[in-house]
């Protein structure tokens, strides 16, 4: 089987085969500006193969037993492993983040991969009881999971290795096959990881590979009659898209959060500020758990507000590459560019700049904005940035009520050494996990992941997708 260069211009997989095609486009490196290599862009003649050859590789899944489908992924981890610090260059090369980061991605992804294995031994139905009814006295039996078939997997940039394995494991764990469309920014890792699963053992046509610009190919994959379902990690406006293209089909989406964050007069501060640093500038903030909103008690803001410009700039910004760095460059100079409209904007509301507002070519030095506008895109929208905002409280439902004021939202987060605080807090805020005494950008790969409010459908974490990616079946026996 030909394999896949890192960077070369071969880079779709269909039909267990690397091709390339008429038109290419660069990925680049957004910290040095240079072009890593060049990738194929799909079409929707490419589409139409993809899917075919995963209709056969779907076939070829089913066909595996549980235990053949773990030693696969379980074989994929170790090897993923076995190559983690050349991931984790690759990791920082194509999206540039700071390379400790990148390492602790690689590991996670190994880890993502080797719950998927356990998973797929776990799949299992459950006896009923039909005799619970009359009519049901000579009648038993159970119901089974089996795949839904073909899946159509989009991932984004800023994970662009461990959210593909949170597509991919689950999916494979259940059987599946999968057409995988990487994120245009950054492909390169999917494809590495793409001939790693094939190496490891998997069909050669349960994976299938669609590089470009999902404009060009993205209606025509997840329209696609026999794609059965769409798992999509990304922002609104191509879900939107998706949706309407996709018609009737499973969708599972994950689009994006605005993380709040509460500190109450009772909290170590100093773990509070330290906390809330690394929670929103941490991948440049490109994170759609990151600290985005912080509200403070009276109490304590003033100290914590010090605290938390002291620990933001002491934050390490520039070359991902160097161990030392905390912070990279964002993807590119245009989400850069925007980054800085917003916090102009915002001062020009009259939010006052604490800390950061600078930026050269794509980095963007850690933001803190105090007094912003309730209505000031950086307060209401997803900054996917290195930005977050102070605001000042004096009771806990006024907090409660302002941190629940964006329409979506993935995590939540307070501060206290109140447990009956945290406890109210918890069943109050309205997001799909709430962390306590921890930052919102806290995730265990093996825990249900995914938005609550509006936009946002489904579940990831491996045994929660593996699920998701499962159809039921009832089996009964009529014994009379």
């Amino acid at each position: 089987m030909m394999h896949a260069a890192l960077g070369s211009e071969r880079s779709l997989l269909i039909g267990g085969r690397w091709e390339a095609a008429e038109q290419v486009m660069p990925v680049i490196n957004p910290w040095s500006g240079e072009a890593l290599g060049a990738v194929a862009c799909a079409d929707p003649s490419h589409v139409a193969r993809a899917v075919a050859s995963a209709l056969r590789g779907a076939e070829a899944m089913r066909d595996l037993s549980s235990g053949a489908r773990s030693r696969i992924l379980h074989a994929a981890a170790a090897a993923l492993e076995a190559e983690a610090e050349s991931f984790a260059a690759a990791i920082t090369a194509e999206t540039g983040k700071p390379i400790r980061a990148a390492r602790r991605e690689v590991a996670r992804a190994v880890n993502t991969l080797r719950l998927s294995g356990e998973e797929a031994v776990r799949l299992a139905g459950e006896t009923l009881a039909f005799d619970s009814f009359p009519g049901g006295e000579a009648r038993s039996g159970h119901y089974v999971l089996e795949p839904v078939g073909v899946i159509a997997a989009i991932t984004p940039f800023n994970d662009p290795l461990n959210l593909v394995c949170h597509k991919l494991g689950p999916a494979f764990a259940a059987g599946n096959a999968v057409v995988l469309k990487p994120a245009e920014q950054a492909p390169l890792v999917a494809i590495r990881l793409a001939s790693l699963l094939l190496a490891a053992g998997l069909p050669g046509e349960a994976l299938n590979l669609l590089t470009g610009r999902g404009g060009d190919f993205g209606d025509a994959l997840t329209g696609h009659a026999d794609v059965a379902m769409v798992s999509f990690t990304g922002g609104a406006k191509v879900a939107q898209a998706i949706c309407r293209a996709a018609g009737i089909k499973r969708l599972a989406m994950e689009l994006g959060g605005n993380g709040p964050v509460i500190v109450m007069d009772d909290a170590d501060v100093g773990k509070a500020a330290a906390a809330c640093a690394a929670g929103a500038f941490g991948a440049a903030g490109q994170n759609c758990v990151g600290v985005q909103r912080i509200y403070v008690h009276d109490a304590i803001h003033d100290v914590f507000q010090a605290a938390l410009v002291a620990a933001t700039e002491a934050l390490r910004v520039g070359d991902p590459l160097d161990p030392a760095t905390d912070v990279g460059p964002m993807i590119g100079g245009d989400e850069a560019a925007r980054v800085i409209a917003w916090v102009d904007d915002a001062v020009a509301r009259g939010a006052t700049l604490l800390t950061g507002g600078e930026r050269a070519g794509a980095l963007v030095r850690p933001t803190l904005l105090a007094d912003v506008p309730g209505d000031a895109p950086v307060a209401c929208h997803e900054a996917f940035g290195p930005i977050a905002s102070l605001f000042r409280f004096a009771a806990l439902d006024e907090a409660i009520d302002a941190a629940n004021g964006a329409d979506y939202a993935i995590h939540a987060a307070i501060f206290t050494e109140s447990h009956r605080t945290a406890r109210h807090a918890a069943r109050r805020l309205r997001a799909a996990g709430v962390m306590i005494n921890d930052s919102t950008d806290y995730r265990l790969d093996a825990m249900p992941f995914g938005g609550a409010g509006r936009g946002n459908m489904g579940r990831e974490g491996v045994g929660f997708a593996a699920r998701e990616m499962s159809q039921t079946k009832v089996i009964c026996y009529h014994d009379a």
